[in-house]
């Protein structure tokens, strides 16, 4: 197949599936700031100020959480989000404070996992 036209992806946003898309994007409303633009019953997104991607959440009604670290025959993750932040104990704190917990198992020296209330993985990098 020949393309006759440039085609320009630009990326654009993560969407994270939850069993309640409102009580998941509220924790990370308070763990980043960011402001909540979209607001509907199985929707939620929240605008990146500094104009990257933004982050969206889905109300699935059969979500089931993921297992990390990933085990055979059990529900894998199927993407982590990772952040940078300027005091890694602080945000470590900040997002217990939230409901996200420390993972058991951590693999990098200086990079923190947590896992949200939802069940996802995250990394916090300094």
């Amino acid at each position: 197949m020949t393309q006759d036209r440039k085609i320009v992806f630009k990326f654009d946003e993560v969407v994270i599936d939850a069993k309640d898309a409102r009580t998941l994007a509220s924790f990370y409303e308070k763990l980043l700031g960011w402001e909540r633009v979209v607001d509907e019953p199985y929707f939620v997104r929240l605008n990146n100020p500094d104009g990257g991607a933004t982050l969206g959440f889905q109300s699935e009604e059969t979500y089931v959480p993921p297992v990390w670290p990933d085990e055979a025959g059990k529900p894998a993750k199927m993407e982590h989000v990772d952040f940078q932040v300027s005091d890694l104990q602080a945000a470590v704190e900040l997002a217990e404070s939230l409901g996200a917990k420390k993972a058991e198992a951590q693999f990098i020296d200086g990079i923190v996992v947590m896992i949200d209330p939802s069940g996802h993985p995250f990394c916090l990098i300094p």
